[in-house]
């Protein structure tokens, strides 16, 4: 069974920088598209970026200009590289993609800005 798995989160002052990273493992598995969201507590889960399938991404309008999302050549790992961070950047990140018709998500990464 295929999972996604994140690293990268952690705790960073304003305007500081993360990069995350979302792994599918478990077998040899190629995903064309996979999408970074967050969580806080009291508020739905968003879409942060996304990698479609045809190479095309989008963003957050709150992210737009500071987050870039990429993948390996594998098409097995999505990154989320983070610059220029918020406190309101401030959530649970998990990653997300359609594996053999399922729809999967990670377990999720901590990411907080603060003095």
């Amino acid at each position: 069974q295929v999972q996604l798995v994140e690293s990268g989160g952690g705790s960073v002052q304003p305007g500081g920088s993360l990069r995350l990273s979302c792994t599918a493992s478990g077998r040899s598995v190629t995903v064309p598209s996979m999408a970074w969201y967050r969580q806080t507590p009291g508020k739905e889960r968003e879409l942060v970026a996304i990698f479609k399938a045809d190479r095309s991404t989008d963003y957050a309008e709150s992210v737009k200009g500071r987050f870039t999302i990429s993948r390996d050549r594998a098409w097995s790992t999505a990154y989320l590289q983070m610059n220029s961070l918020k406190p309101e950047d401030t959530a649970v990140y998990y990653c997300r993609a359609v594996i053999f018709g399922r729809d999967v998500w990670g377990q999720g990464t901590q990411v907080t800005v603060s003095e």
